[in-house]
């Protein structure tokens, strides 16, 4: 089942931001198509999509309309197919390894040397171990072929 598109509308050519989160939807569908995923997502997101072709209310509420479908999508494919956006896990894990890694080792450090305000010496530490776990994620997504050909911009 091919997936329905979003409509051409006055205000994309009007509102720049609301021009570029329709070609990132535009995109993203397109990325989705290439997937070969069950008939029930596909009329799952035709739903989503038929809900924003729809929509009547004025130039904010579509931008934000915009940006909730997009999410709810990626949010779909995420949790019921494991289907990923690029940079998906490195985002995910910088801000797990800074929290997770780099304020402990800060706090582990400072203490040590008996200056807290060394705490910040861990964070690029927790960032660089998290960068590091996030793109062995998505390469193992990548070769299991779980990422869609698609970057949030």
């Amino acid at each position: 089942m091919p997936l329905t598109l979003l409509t051409s509308r006055s205000s994309f050519e009007e509102n720049p931001k609301i021009a570029k989160a329709a070609q990132n939807l535009d995109a993203l569908l397109r990325a989705i198509d290439q997937k070969s995923i069950p008939e029930s997502h596909d009329q799952q997101i035709n739903e989503i999509m038929a809900g924003l072709n729809a929509f009547s209310g004025s130039d904010s509420e579509l931008l934000k309309a915009l940006m909730t479908g997009q999410a709810t999508m990626l949010k779909l494919l995420k949790k019921e197919l494991k289907i990923v956006p690029q940079s998906h896990y490195q985002a995910l894990w910088l801000v797990l390894g800074m929290s997770a890694f780099g304020m402990p080792l800060g706090v582990a450090f400072g203490a040590v040397m008996g200056n807290m305000a060394l705490l910040g010496i861990g964070l690029p530490v927790g960032i660089s171990i998290g960068i590091t776990i996030g793109i062995g994620m998505d390469t193992k997504a990548k070769n299991e072929g779980r990422q869609l050909d698609w970057k949030s911009s």
